[in-house]
């Protein structure tokens, strides 16, 4: 199929490496140009507008950071919305479900198209293993359409409801993940306070029942910061922040989500906004920050 990618960024290029292993035509843009490098010298063309990577595309898709740069995207100059014959758009960005289903209505309103709600769970490691988990918002059909593109770094692709049951999905998902992330730094630097090697914990803790992916991949990280990120702190506290501002429109107490909230406030605080998720653990151990804050410059 030919297929257009708008956001080159953490998540999105290795998704457009995965769709040209799949064998698709693949056509990019990006707000930053350099960014398309290599991608295009791996396979794929660039466009210089939104609009005209998708002309003709039998299948369009982004993943960019926040609901500004989602209409931006589709709504600006040379946006998406303005593709001639553009029949439906699957956006990947954790953006609130209201926000979505306004932009679904725009979209919708605008040329006609459908928009799919298609956030996603796995980080980088489950794109590049193809094994990500998508939960979507949005009409059936355009569903199914968008579905099979989707499983070329997809392991699980989910119809959860109408616009914006997607992204109300992710951010359960989000719920989950944010809680057990810092409970989980929490338990390291108690671990290093009480003479464990925390380097062991993971290992020690596998198969039981606080076992779980965001322990087998943050304990090592939290152990000794890594140079590579995996994912910003500043990414995680944008999710929390909509999931506690859809709580407070639903009428619904979060009291640890809520408590999650202050926690990422405060190592944002303490400059760790850019640093990796994983930096987290300064808040307990704030002897580590020349570690982390080590990272954000890298």
């Amino acid at each position: 199929m030919k297929v257009a990618f708008c956001g080159l960024g953490l998540m999105g290029a290795p998704m457009v490496r995965r769709l040209l292993g799949a064998g698709h035509e693949v056509v990019v843009w990006n707000r930053s140009p350099g960014k398309a490098a290599a991608l295009v010298a791996a396979g794929a063309r660039e466009e210089k507008t939104p609009a005209a990577a998708a002309l003709g595309a039998d299948a369009v898709l982004m993943c960019v950071y926040d609901a500004p740069a989602v209409e931006a995207v589709v709504f600006g100059a040379d946006g998406l919305a303005g593709t001639r014959g553009l029949r439906w758009i699957a956006d990947h960005s954790s953006i609130p479900p209201d926000v979505t289903r306004g932009y679904a209505g725009r979209l919708r309103a605008a040329c006609g198209a459908e928009w799919i709600d298609a956030p996603v769970s796995g980080g980088v490691g489950g794109v590049e293993a193809g094994t990500l988990a998508v939960m979507c918002g949005g009409d059936e059909a355009a569903f199914s359409a968008a579905s099979g593109v989707m499983r070329a770094y997809a392991g699980r692709v989910t119809r959860m409801g109408g616009s914006g049951a997607g992204q109300a999905t992710k951010l359960c998902n989000q719920t989950i993940v944010a809680t057990t992330v810092l409970g989980i730094a929490e338990a390291v630097s108690f671990a290093r306070r009480n003479g464990i090697d925390v380097s062991r914990l993971a290992e020690a803790l596998e198969g039981g029942w606080a076992d779980s992916k965001p322990l087998q991949v943050f304990v090592p990280r939290m152990a000794q910061a890594h140079a590579q990120s995996i994912g910003a702190l500043s990414t995680m506290l944008k999710d929390v922040d909509t999931i506690f501002a859809a709580a407070q429109q639903s009428n619904l107490a979060m009291p640890v989500t809520e408590a999650v909230q202050q926690v990422l406030r405060m190592a944002a605080g303490m400059g760790l906004a850019q640093a990796e998720l994983s930096a987290v653990v300064c808040v307990s151990e704030p002897e580590r920050l020349a570690e982390y804050r080590a990272q954000v410059r890298h």
